[in-house]
């Protein structure tokens, strides 16, 4: 649901699919001057109705990677693709491995995880909506040592759709589902499991995602628990 703002503040949208996380962010910023947020959503999917919706009327997006459905990845390449002057900020648990990067390539203007604090979460959503990127220090330390000689995470060699769709093969969605949702043929994305499997040297779907573990792309809650 979208809310009235005053023109003068940064309008912000919660993309996140934990309850608790997405209110407790939206209580955490409606208590900041010049800061409005104008809605908040459970799902990458509809983060990109709500930009269709209302003619990209938002400032600064707060987009968590692991959500079902297309995700964060898939969300933030198309927002920045169809509405470029939306700045997406990614808010993960991750602050490690290749996903930083992956993302600030698809299009992504910030990057935080959970356990920075409000404070940097404001500067990083000012910095991104005066045209900035803003990267948060322990992360950015990680991405200077992941370019390191001997330093570079496994996972470096995984294209945006191959992570997006590891990712989805942790959540536990299905070959068939995973091509609907991609708008890609099931013989695609088993192609695509195929290639994980060559590139990332495992003989299994649990292997690859324990070695996904091991090098900060995944964690515990973003496995499927059915």
């Amino acid at each position: 649901m979208s809310e009235n703002v005053n023109n003068s503040s940064i309008r912000v949208l919660i993309v996140d699919d934990h309850d608790l996380v997405r209110f407790g962010i939206k209580s955490l910023l409606s208590a900041q001057p010049g800061i409005k947020v104008v809605g908040t959503l459970s799902s990458g999917e509809d983060s990109i109705s709500w930009c269709r919706d209302h003619n990209g009327e938002v400032d600064v997006i707060l987009m968590d990677v692991n959500m079902p459905g297309i995700g964060g990845i898939e969300a933030t390449h198309r927002i920045s693709k169809s509405w470029p002057k939306v700045g997406i900020i990614i808010v993960t648990v991750h602050d490690e491995g290749p996903l930083p990067r992956q993302l600030l390539n698809g299009g992504a203007k910030g990057y935080l995880t959970k356990g920075n604090g409000v404070e940097e979460m404001i500067t990083a959503i000012r910095d991104v909506h005066n045209g900035k990127y803003y990267i948060a220090k322990d992360i950015a330390q990680q991405m200077a040592l992941s370019v390191l000689p001997g330093e570079a995470s496994l996972l470096d060699i995984l294209s945006k759709r191959e992570l997006q769709v590891l990712m989805m093969i942790a959540q536990g969605t299905k070959t068939q589902e995973i091509s609907e949702i991609l708008n890609l043929s099931p013989k695609t994305i088993s192609t695509y499991r195929r290639r994980l499997h060559e590139k990332l040297d495992v003989n299994s779907d649990i292997e690859m995602l324990h070695l996904a573990m091991k090098h900060g792309v995944l964690d515990e809650s973003t496995l499927a628990t059915k």
